[in-house]
């Protein structure tokens, strides 16, 4: 057993070992170093462990460091989760010993790894600050109309009746303003344009944007990731409009149904903090919430970090960048976001 770190070279392979390995996710697969380190200026420290010269298991890792937010080494900054993945338990202990050994290298604060699972009962952990809302799809369109809760139901057929339509766009020109917008209006910092375009780029036919118009006019839109037999809609935003017509229960919707068409089997609705809008709003689509699981190695921090919106000392500063003026926002924005891993 022997560990290194990814190369360009061993790339091909790491994402064929990523998309056989059960616990592996689209957040798993090499791109995200290019991401991490093209379009955000992080160091990505993707690890695999090898036997015999057979790539068994991965971590891929991103290193933070900004004023702002402290020095962390993240499975993996910006993703939702992305901890080890791996074929055996030697590899895991493998893969888990060698991030301990680099975050101590690094002397960042604290390690971060992001699981779906409990994997370091001996970490601290968070587990009840964000969930997860993973359900199948149905290979029929109409059984999964109807597994709709009823409510929520009739509000998507009431969606289905505002003359809405739905494109899927090959570029960000509608969706970025909508959702740079849409997240000034709920406090956070936006992603400079050009993650986006990176993440466009480098995942290709596997990240997709779908944009809703009424009349003609854009009203929200979504950028959704595409990984086996799954879709992961992950950055949505919309307009001031888009509540009033119901553009959001019609987007969904219409993602689910056009995944449904082409064979996915599996949606997955995306991490939500626990009590908030997002968390309501899934729920209400008939998701079960499942707990993540985010455990730390503390290295130069005394106690786990909180850093979250729902965290009393921000929000000050929430509340006044829902006032900045939207192209003062898009412009500090970037310098903010980048140290949100």
């Amino acid at each position: 057993m022997a560990v290194d770190y990814l190369d360009p070279s061993r790339a091909e392979e790491w994402d064929a070992f990523v998309m056989r390995c059960p616990e592996a996710t689209f957040f798993h697969r090499a791109g995200w170093k290019q991401v991490l380190e093209g379009a955000l200026g992080h160091r990505g420290y993707f690890l695999y462990a090898q036997r015999n010269g057979r790539i068994v298991g991965v971590l891929p890792l991103g290193h933070v460091k900004t004023r702002l937010f402290g020095n962390a080494l993240i499975s993996v900054p910006f993703c939702v989760y992305a901890g080890v993945a791996t074929e055996d338990d030697d590899a895991e202990r493998a893969l888990t010993g060698a991030a301990r050994a680099l975050a101590e290298d690094l002397q960042v604060d604290y390690l971060e790894l992001r699981s779906r699972t409990r994997r370091n009962p001996d970490w601290p952990c968070k587990d009840d600050l964000y969930v997860t809302f993973r359900k199948p799809i149905d290979p029929d369109v109409e059984q999964n109309m109807q597994a709709i809760p009823r409510k929520q139901r009739r509000m998507v057929r009431q969606a289905m009746q505002r003359e809405l339509q739905s494109d899927i766009d090959s570029n960000l020109d509608r969706f970025f303003p909508i959702y740079a917008d849409s997240v000034r209006r709920h406090g956070t910092p936006v992603f400079a344009r050009r993650y986006f375009e990176a993440l466009h780029r480098v995942f290709g036919q596997d990240c997709q944007v779908l944009t809703v118009t009424r009349e003609g006019r854009p009203v929200s839109s979504v950028m959704s990731f595409y990984f086996r037999d799954e879709v992961l809609p992950y950055y949505g935003g919309g307009t001031l409009e888009a509540r009033s017509v119901s553009s959001f229960d019609f987007m969904y919707w219409d993602l689910m149904r056009r995944a449904c068409e082409q064979g996915y089997r599996l949606f997955d609705y995306g991490r939500s903090k626990v009590g908030t809008g997002s968390y309501s709003f899934k729920k209400n689509w008939g998701f079960t919430p499942e707990p993540l699981y985010y455990e730390y190695h503390l290295v130069r921090a005394e106690q786990i970090p909180d850093i979250n919106p729902l965290n009393p000392k921000y929000r000050l500063f929430i509340e006044t960048w829902k006032r900045l003026p939207t192209p003062v926002a898009n412009l500090l924005g970037p310098m903010v976001s980048r140290g949100l891993g």
